[in-house]
């Protein structure tokens, strides 16, 4: 057997970083080396300066491990993943790309920088090519991924087949978004309870932004944006994991139902052809019954890291419509990064 390779976790006590310290834990490919967090978290023990949220075992067994400074002095593995808030990630993930880290990061602070490959493994799998351009361009041994906005991701996963099979003019979609997506502890209870919230500051431009580069052609030198259109209205609802997402779509051609959801039955993409070890088998199930899918009934199948869509129907105005829902904060977070590192693994562009 081949060693695992050495990880850090930056931003280890928050949920995401919780999800990939559960995650990493038992993984074939990686081990975790570092955990690191703030400053004050700095030569505490994992179980002393975290509050675990997460069900199994807590700390993912690493409970006694002692922090390290979030730093690559002190802190430099091969690989990285961060969960660090956008402020610190801006700062931090350049210093450990430079000092020649992967850094697979789950921050929004790079996903629109135009060399760095904002990735969905079934999605964009060349996008990965950017990593080329953007060591030249800083000189680094290391590299900057990101993964996507929760909601664009779960988005793209429905889209991609589409847009391989018949090409996507333009989409409309409404989230209702799960509160865990606010990060811990979420959105206070006498504002959820019962209720509605239409507005979630930043999502809508982030769909919006995002999906047209993560649906992108590489051309060796950039990614060329997808040219369509997408409009998202975004709301926040009293579930706790799980954004469902109601979408029209306009495809060219005018294809039937029946060829929509052929799309996306024999949709088998790259990491799924590799059996990279997050990968779920199906990353897309296509539900029949009228009332699927649901979050209590579906959302944690394959461990939430694939999504689910049903209710196909024609729509009005755009062509075709249906529901879509996925785990926001494992396909969409953690899980999402740990993919990542395993497509980039799997393709060579590890040093």
């Amino acid at each position: 057997m081949t060693a695992k390779i050495p990880v850090t976790v930056l931003g280890a006590t928050g949920v995401v970083g919780q999800r990939f310290v559960r995650r990493l834990a038992n993984h074939p490919l990686f081990r975790v080396e570092h955990l690191a967090a703030s400053e004050r978290s700095a030569g505490k023990r994992y179980r002393d300066a975290c509050a675990w949220r997460l069900d199994g075992e807590p700390y993912g067994g690493l409970g006694d491990q002692i922090m390290a400074d979030g730093t690559p002095e002190f802190a430099l593995s091969p690989v990285v993943f961060s969960a660090l808030d956008t402020g610190p990630a801006q700062e931090l993930e350049p210093q450990f790309a430079k000092a020649g880290s992967m850094v697979f990061s789950n921050a929004g602070a790079f996903r629109m920088s135009p060399e760095v490959p904002l990735l969905v493994p079934e999605v964009n799998p060349s996008h990965l090519g950017l990593l080329d351009i953007q060591r030249h361009h800083h000189g680094w041994t290391g590299g900057i991924v990101t993964n996507a906005n929760c909601t664009a991701t779960v988005l793209v996963m429905a889209l991609a087949p589409l847009h391989e099979a018949f090409g996507i003019e333009a989409v409309m979609m409404t989230s209702m978004q799960a509160i865990s997506g606010a990060g811990y502890p979420g959105v206070p209870s006498l504002d959820i309870l019962g209720n509605v919230i239409p507005f979630i500051r930043n999502e809508e431009p982030k769909v919006e932004e995002e999906t047209p580069k993560m649906l992108g052609h590489f051309n060796g030198k950039a990614v060329v944006m997808a040219p369509m259109l997408v409009s998202a209205l975004c709301h926040r609802v009293p579930v706790i994991e799980g954004h469902t997402e109601a979408v029209s779509v306009r495809l060219k051609g005018n294809p039937s139902l029946d060829a929509v959801r052929e799309a996306w039955l024999a949709w088998k993409p790259e990491p799924q052809q590799l059996g990279l070890f997050s990968a779920p088998a199906t990353p897309i199930h296509v539900h029949t019954l009228d009332d699927r899918p649901q979050v209590r009934r579906d959302v944690d199948r394959d461990e939430g890291m694939s999504v689910h869509v049903g209710r196909l129907r024609t729509c009005p105005i755009l062509g075709v419509k249906f529901a879509l829902l996925g785990h926001n904060t494992e396909r969409g977070a953690a899980g999402g990064s740990i993919l990542n590192a395993e497509l980039a693994h799997a393709k060579g562009y590890f040093r």
